[in-house]
């Protein structure tokens, strides 16, 4: 979504002309599925990460064009915010060290952002929304200066015809509103990507959605914003209500949010990109001159440029994702659950509970979902992101336990059969899902980390800015070490 646009200014005719471009490349991507041979040459995976950006008195710090100018490594990008980066990092296969590798990968590629990020004075964080952020700081004077953003913020502004009105009750309760979109960069993420055969894309589309609430619990690190402590995972609540394009009218009927869990089971990729289509209308409507089943029909693989385009404003939590490499189609699952940070070595621990459960899901002969509902499914994403590693959550077989227990009881057996299958080595099997454990056994996130440094700090008698300043700084040290968050002193 950050690339940029030919043109930002759309017409009435535009959308009728791209609404039946959209559908012309549904219809062909449904032949495609049944005729055409798609990639999945074996489990390949890749990583998006958004970072913020502080200066050393850990303020976000407006300086991505800079870096990135500074930096000119095609990996970086920028995001939403003046303060975010995105990084990028290549795909490779999950077998043998391949995740020690993706490791290596991000700590070389954050380094040399670093390095730029120091001579600019300021400093990378990883975490899923920045503790020292105000709302002075998401004003549309600091977006990105990105044509496509800024489009964005128009047309979804537009189609609300209102303010974003945020109200979010945790601990304590933020409520507050804006003209602008410019807030969703306090949301910075981490997102994984798995290429599937297609005949197999709803097992793993719907072992990522089971998974989900457990994935946010005891991922959880965002437990502040505005000053606020809110939910474990403040990200997710935040997101829906701070892009909602729904006027309240349409949302009291029931109209479908753009950032959405879904609600219910597939069957088949096409059901996602078939809801995206009935339920949703078209925000950045640009045509390309592909004409799709022309291109099918000389024997080549299309594109599906406005398909692509109209997905990627469709902020589903695990995401449909059709693409082309080499000349060749294939698809993807992108799980968007996950907040950045709090660690590298946290993350891809992440990354390998999340790899290694979906497959292990995927292969089991009674899925999961047909054992638990979707709206206990649902359910479940929302406990696990407001309460975190406090959440219970409801699971077949088990009823409602404590996260902590459903996952070393349950869950994590399961993910070391799941990386047995991937072919991923032992020792990174048992380093990465050991962190895991860590986690359930000291009930110590990223989300309970920040929180107990607050309170202490609060203790002490500082303000909660200067709480929260002080908190920062030590997390951005801590983060340097690549320790894992659990053993963080506290």
């Amino acid at each position: 979504m950050g690339k940029d646009l030919v043109t930002a200014v759309f017409t009435p005719h535009d959308r009728v002309l791209f609404r039946g471009k959209v559908r012309r490349c549904l219809d062909v991507l449904s032949g495609m599925l049944d005729t055409v041979p798609f990639q999945a040459d074996g489990p390949t995976a890749g990583l998006e990460i958004e970072i913020n950006l502080v200066d050393a008195d850990a303020q976000p710090a407006m300086r991505n064009a800079e870096i990135l100018a500074a930096l000119d490594d095609p990996r970086f990008q920028p995001e939403l915010g003046r303060f975010n980066l995105e990084l990028n990092v290549p795909p490779r296969g999950l077998y043998g060290e391949g995740l020690a590798e993706f490791e290596q990968d991000i700590l070389d590629a954050l380094r040399g952002a670093a390095e730029c990020a120091g001579k600019d004075e300021s400093r990378l964080v990883l975490v899923g929304m920045l503790p020292t952020l105000t709302q002075e700081h998401v004003v549309p004077a600091n977006l990105s200066d990105n044509e496509r953003f800024r489009a964005l913020d128009a047309e979804i502004a537009g189609a609300r015809g209102d303010n974003f009105h945020i109200d979010i009750r945790g601990a304590e309760r933020l409520v507050t509103s804006s003209d602008t979109i410019a807030p969703e960069a306090s949301c910075t993420s981490t997102q994984f990507h798995i290429k599937v055969a297609p005949d197999r894309f709803a097992l793993y589309w719907n072992a990522s959605q089971a998974i989900a609430g457990v994935q946010v619990a005891l991922g959880a690190n965002s437990p502040f914003l505005y000053g606020r402590r809110l939910w474990a995972e403040t990200r997710i609540p935040f997101f829906e209500q701070a892009t909602d394009a729904r006027p309240d009218e349409f949302s009291a009927q029931g109209v479908r949010p753009r950032v959405w869990f879904g609600d219910r089971w597939i069957d088949s990729i096409l059901d996602l990109y078939e809801e995206n289509v009935r339920y949703f209308p078209p925000l950045l409507p640009e045509l390309n001159e592909e004409d799709p089943v022309a291109v099918r029909n000389s024997g080549k693989t299309p594109q599906l440029y406005e398909l692509r385009l109209h997905n990627g404003t469709v902020y589903r939590w695990n995401r449909p994702v059709y693409d082309v490499s080499g000349g060749q189609p294939h698809l993807r699952v992108e799980n968007r659950v996950l907040p950045s940070g709090p660690t590298v070595a946290d993350l891809v621990a992440n990354a390998a509970l999340y790899f290694g459960l979906v497959r292990a899901l995927a292969e089991e002969e009674l899925p999961v979902w047909s054992r638990l509902g979707f709206a206990a499914a649902e359910a479940n994403f929302r406990a696990g992101a407001r309460d975190g590693m406090e959440a219970s959550l409801t699971w077949p077989g088990v009823g409602e336990v404590p996260v902590a227990t459903l996952m070393l009881d349950v869950l994590l057996p399961q993910a070391y059969t799941g990386l047995d299958l991937l072919g991923v080595c032992p020792a990174e099997r048992d380093r990465l899902l050991g962190i895991i454990e860590g986690r359930c056994r000291t009930g110590r996130n990223g989300a309970t980390w920040q929180t107990a440094m607050v309170r202490a700090a609060e203790d002490r008698g500082l303000s909660r800015p200067a709480a929260l300043r002080e908190m920062t700084q030590h997390y951005v040290d801590h983060e340097r070490t690549n320790e894992p968050v659990h053993t963080w002193p506290l």
